[in-house]
Formats: structure tokens, C-alpha cells, sequence
């Protein structure tokens, strides 16, 4: 097998990565179809948030899972950089506003009631993407040095 094929392949910690980023893509998109067809009119904001965390779920999956290809590991960072700044803009509004967030969601205070899950998995996926960067990221990094 070629160099450049063993770097581009996902191996133990990236495959759990990708695991936990496909089990969050299918419980948010599960998850935001029941809320928003049976009781959207309760919490408007938190379920349209439900939705929009589903779409950054599945496209970082699918990012990660194609990061070793041109183009995918620049969209997997910006899936997970935009995934991260949304947990905390909730978490921080859960706080200060908790009339927008009346019962524990996945989003309210930083993802307490789910082990903080939706606040540490993007910190373990953009520490993942800097350590396991694809040949062409990594050539280009050396030449710039």
C-alpha cells in the first residue's frame, strides 16, 4: 500500500470519530423530524436549531469520512468549527435567556444533560483534523515552513 493511501485512511480514533458523528446525524435528524412535526409550535427556535445541528451532523460525517480528498477536509473543518460556535452560542443563551429553552434539550447549557457530548465532540474533531491531515494539507504545510 502507497504512503499517501495509509495516510488517507481512517483508523481507530477517526473511526470513532466518524461513529459518533453518525449516531449524533441520525439521532438530530430522528430527533428534529418528531419535533418539528408534532410539536413545533411549542419551542420553535430550539426545534429549528434541532434541524440545522441534523444538516451540520451529517455533513461533517460525511466530511470526515472524506477528509483524505481534495476539498472535504476544509468543509469537515468548517462543519465543526460552525458545529462548536453553535454549542456555545446555545449554551450561553440556555443561560442568560432560559424562556428560549424551557425543558433540557440536547443544546441547553452546553449539552449538560447529554455529558456535555455536543461541546466536546467537536474538540476532539478539530483536535483529530489537526493531528491526521491529508498528504496534499501536510506537503503544502511543510513547503509554507
Amino acid at each position: 500500500m502507497s504512503t499517501t493511501a495509509t495516510r488517507n485512511r481512517m483508523t481507530g480514533i477517526g473511526r470513532v470519530l466518524v461513529i459518533v458523528y453518525a449516531v449524533m446525524a441520525l439521532a438530530a435528524t430522528g430527533r428534529s423530524f418528531v419535533q418539528i412535526v408534532r410539536k413545533f409550535d411549542e419551542a420553535p427556535l430550539a426545534y429549528s436549531l434541532s434541524a440545522i445541528a441534523a444538516v451540520v451532523y451529517i455533513l461533517a460525517t460525511l466530511a470526515l469520512v472524506l477528509a483524505g480528498r481534495r476539498g472535504w477536509y476544509t468543509v469537515a473543518w468548517v462543519a465543526i468549527i460552525f458545529e462548536l460556535v453553535g454549542v456555545l452560542v446555545v449554551g450561553v443563551l440556555s443561560l442568560a435567556v432560559p424562556e428560549l429553552f424551557q425543558h433540557d434539550s440536547v443544546w441547553s447549557v452546553f449539552g449538560r444533560g447529554y455529558l456535555f457530548i455536543p461541546l466536546v465532540l467537536p474538540m476532539f474533531g478539530i483536535w483529530w483534523l489537526r493531528t491526521h491531515r491529508p498528504v496534499d494539507a501536510a506537503r503544502t504545510a511543510e513547503v509554507m515552513a
